[in-house]
């Protein structure tokens, strides 16, 4: 087993988990097949690389992600599999992408509970922790570097567009009013003292879709998600499949759309396929997600 990547610690890698969704159904729609070739272009933890090596013999898997502690989480649950897995540190729009070498390419685009649960890695307004939501911790640009530094009018701008967001100017203008903030509390305070009651005590927290818009923004999440699609058919072999599993609306367009206009794709799901009432009930975390699959056509 390879691996190209900072060494974290063994309680960063020990406390990543991922419990992966829509399993069969993402095994059943890229049609494994003994000795193929297969690419996990987000890794987690290692669960649907795991799917992938035991649906057929003899398969090998390319397994890449942008964040340290996955690749080594993953190495760990992978131990066995030696022989067969190449671990690659990388963001998966800029891996190099070779053409025609892979039997079926797989992207779980939704954030981890290690991320969410980790308070270090700041992505969670539950947790008292710096504003940071970096999934790659080697770059420069922090959460709080958005929330501090853009002026009011850019920080309406994301959380309307990448939030969707209705409050997106009241809630800018009180950060504005409040900063400098540094932590996921404070920032989530300051959300809630902005938005009406019945906002602020409604089905979800006031400040999930923020925290959303600076975790896209901080990680460039939809150009990456772009450029990613528009690369990755390249390296299917004539009959290959791609398999992408969105979590929001704002993914789950660019996935459709980037599918369906790409010349070198047949799309296989008219519709996303979503999850089965069993597993929403062992996994709640299912709920949202949509998986798109399209075949490589030449």
């Amino acid at each position: 087993m390879n691996i190209d990547s900072p060494t974290p610690s063994d309680a960063e890698a020990t406390m990543f988990s991922h419990i992966p969704v829509l399993s069969r159904e993402l095994i059943e729609g890229l049609a494994v097949h003994p000795g193929g070739h297969y690419l996990d272009a987000t890794v987690g933890g290692g669960g649907h690389t795991r799917l992938l090596l035991e649906a057929a013999l003899n398969v090998q898997v390319t397994a890449i992600d942008q964040d340290a502690d996955a690749l080594a989480a993953a190495q760990k649950y992978l131990a066995g599999y030696e022989e067969q897995v190449n671990f690659v540190y990388s963001n998966f729009a800029t891996y190099e992408f070779t053409h025609g070498i892979f039997d079926g390419i797989i992207a779980d685009l939704g954030v981890s509970s290690y991320h969410l649960d980790t308070p270090e890695r700041g992505f969670s307004f539950r947790l008292a922790a710096n504003l940071d939501m970096r999934m790659d911790r080697g770059q420069s640009l922090t959460a709080a570097d958005v929330i501090n530094d853009w002026d009011e009018g850019e920080l309406a701008e994301i959380f309307f567009k990448y939030g969707e967001e209705r409050l997106s100017r009241r809630i800018a203008r009180r950060i504005v009013e409040r900063r400098p903030l540094q932590t996921t509390v404070e920032l989530a305070e300051a959300i809630a003292s902005c938005v009406p009651p019945k906002y602020r005590y409604g089905r979800i927290h006031p400040a999930t879709r923020v925290f959303q818009a600076l975790r896209i923004v901080v990680n460039d999440e939809l150009k990456v998600l772009e450029t990613f699609l528009e690369k990755a058919p390249n390296s299917l072999v004539p009959g290959g499949r791609i398999a992408i599993i969105s979590f929001h609306s704002l993914e789950d367009r660019i996935v459709k759309h980037s599918l369906r206009n790409s010349p070198l794709l047949r799309v296989l799901t008219k519709k996303p396929i979503t999850a089965q009432e069993s597993e929403l009930a062992q996994n709640p975390r299912s709920r949202s997600a949509k998986l798109r699959i399209a075949e490589r056509i030449d």
